[in-house]
């Protein structure tokens, strides 16, 4: 199993992700705020912008760059900090996550403007997710926590790709 980076792996994560923002203050002719920068991800995404209100924070998986630090470095850090100034910069309005704005950060930054990496995660934990049985006109489904909420929340509708029938919940 692998083991997560440690305190001096992450100051310079911490160090290049301030770089990048540095690069966006030098062509926005702005300052933005330092973002907090943590390393409490899990599961298989390398890392994440979160924004909630006005707390916005980046998410590093120290897993993920135990196991490929220069790859993330050079790829993921761009990326995480690509979406947090396209945030400060366009805010609420209909900016697609990795749209033409967020790539051309990307480009800006040297880095390559892909949305995903596809590297083996042999070793790296894993989040498992707990599924709730869903029925439509042809079948059972296991629908995930996440969408099983949304649900309950009346935020989501979900439809089986064969039938088009609406999933309803059978447990």
């Amino acid at each position: 199993m692998i083991q997560p980076i440690g305190a001096d792996r992450q100051q310079v994560i911490r160090e290049a992700t301030s770089r990048y923002i540095g690069r966006a203050e030098q062509v926005f002719a702005r300052s933005f705020d330092a973002v907090p920068v943590l390393f409490d991800l899990s599961g298989t995404a390398a890392g994440m912008f979160k924004a909630d209100g006005r707390r916005r924070w980046i998410r590093y998986n120290p897993w993920i760059f135990a196991k490929y630090f220069d790859e993330n470095l050079r790829d993921t850090v761009p990326h995480e900090v690509a979406h947090y100034i396209v945030h400060e910069v366009y805010g609420l309005r209909k900016v697609k996550p990795h749209g033409q704005e967020w790539q051309a950060l990307m480009v800006l930054f040297d880095a390559s403007p892909e949305v995903t990496f596809r590297l083996d995660l042999e070793g790296i934990p894993r989040r498992r997710q707990r599924t709730h049985p869903y029925r439509c006109a042809c079948r059972e489904h296991a629908v995930s926590s996440t969408r099983h909420n949304r649900v309950v929340r009346g935020t989501g509708r979900y439809h089986c790709r064969y039938c088009d029938g609406e999933l309803v919940y059978a447990g």
